[in-house]
This record gives structure tokens, C-alpha cells and sequence, in this order.
């Protein structure tokens, strides 16, 4: 994979104000599940990747095209965690009539995200 976006609250905002692309809100999502491509093998190192990701997905999911990947993300955030991105970043969500799946799946990859930075100690 190419270079990442640093993971910190700016890229988190870049997703939910849809800054960046598609890609890289899966490439994101995916690097820290642990999916990396190996360009020499031209395969996923599934190495890193917790069997609960695994065993359903051999190769990483489309977050913001598949809904039961975007469930599944969803359900792996702790509950205490579920609404980081209104307590630490004071988002207030999108209005009525100006989002759809696609943009909800972005806010449910953006918080997951946030969630990861929390339980691993990331701080910018």
C-alpha cells in the first residue's frame, strides 16, 4: 500500500468532511485491522489481522460500499467508545436531506478510527 494519511484528528475530519477519497478511508480502516498487501506476492498478509476479520474477510472489505462490513465495524467499536466523534471532536452530524449511506458509512469508519487512536494510545 502507499503511503497513509497520518492518523490523527485532521485526517478524521478530512473523512467526515469527505476531504479525502473512498480509498483511503478504507485503506486507513484496513492498515489498522491489520490487512497489508504484499505488492511482491501481489496477496494480503493476513498476519496481523484478528480471526474474527479473517475468517469472514480474506481480503479486506469496501467499508463504504459493503453495509454488513460497516455493521460488523460498527459492533468492534466498545460501547463506551460509540460516540467519540460528538464528545472529542464536537461533531454534530450531518443534516437532513444532506447525507446517505455513503456518508454514514464514512462517519462509521471515521469513529472507528477515533476509537483505535483511544485504545492505542495515539495522540497527535
Amino acid at each position: 500500500m502507499s503511503e497513509l494519511l497520518p492518523l490523527n484528528t485532521k485526517t478524521i475530519w478530512a473523512i467526515l468532511n469527505e476531504e479525502i477519497d473512498d480509498d483511503t478511508v478504507n485503506k486507513l480502516v484496513w492498515d489498522c485491522l491489520g490487512y497489508h498487501y504484499e505488492s511482491a506476492d501481489s496477496k494480503w498478509n493476513l498476519t496481523d489481522v484478528s480471526s474474527e476479520w479473517r475468517d469472514e474477510y480474506s481480503e479486506p472489505p469496501n467499508f463504504i460500499e459493503s453495509r454488513p462490513a460497516t455493521v460488523k465495524l460498527t459492533r468492534s467499536i466498545p460501547q463506551e467508545n460509540k460516540q467519540l466523534l460528538k464528545e472529542q471532536l464536537g461533531f454534530k452530524g450531518y443534516k437532513i436531506g444532506e447525507f446517505g449511506p455513503r456518508q454514514t458509512r464514512r462517519a462509521t469508519a471515521a469513529n472507528w478510527l477515533l476509537s483505535y487512536m483511544k485504545n492505542t494510545g495515539l495522540t497527535e
